[in-house]
């Protein structure tokens, strides 16, 4: 099977309109640089795009992780007798991004505010300690939440109020207290980056 092209990543130019991607990016930035927790991220390799929600309804996906690599950080899967790589996604610098971090719109921005904040973190502890391609696997048989998802998302609604304590530059992230229909009031435009999901290939 021929190797599938990389994905890379280049948001359109436009002056109008609101860079939501752009700003998720920002807040992503904050998080990591302030909260030791997750130091280890690094978010030049982690790719931030939205997708459209396909049902206008409040509950349902809001946002999701895609590791690039499988686990330990392998770049090559062998199943049923084949080798199996991802597609690479490209940052603007040409780097191996390890992570795709997608927001589904609007439903994501129709969150109250502390709702959105557990929901970023949620998907960034995702992230392995070693940064390495990998999720961060948890002891157990339920490796990503643990046994209690509840208790997994309280841990993060902990770090979100360690963050707000942390005095973060609230006013630069006064979109997360919108709305998607203030967004487009304010804005006219909503926009970002879309990222196509990486397709697993067979190596040759």
């Amino acid at each position: 099977m021929a190797k599938a092209s990389n994905i890379d990543l280049v948001e359109a130019k436009e002056i109008s309109g609101f860079s939501f991607t752009r700003s998720m990016r920002s807040v992503c930035e904050d998080l990591v640089t302030r909260l030791p927790e997750l130091a280890h991220v690094r978010m030049s390799l982690v790719a931030v795009g939205f997708c459209q929600a396909r049902k206008s309804v409040s509950h349902g996906l809001q946002a999701s992780l895609t590791p690039m690599r499988f686990e330990n950080g392998d770049r090559e899967l062998f199943r049923n007798g084949q080798r199996w790589r991802v597609q690479q996604i490209r940052n603007a610098e040409n780097e191996e991004v390890l992570y795709l971090l997608n927001f589904y719109l609007p439903r994501f921005q129709n969150q109250p505010f502390r709702e959105k904040l557990v929901t970023i973190l949620h998907e960034l502890w995702h992230i392995s300690p070693e940064f390495n391609g990998d999720l961060r696997r948890l002891p157990g048989h339920y490796y990503i939440h643990s046994s209690s998802e509840k208790k997994y998302d309280a841990a993060m609604e902990r770090l979100a109020e360690k963050w707000l304590a942390l005095d973060p530059p609230l006013d630069e992230f006064e979109f997360l207290k919108m709305s998607f229909d203030e967004l487009q009031r304010n804005f006219g435009t909503v926009r970002g980056l879309r990222i196509p999901v990486p397709k697993m290939t067979r190596c040759s």
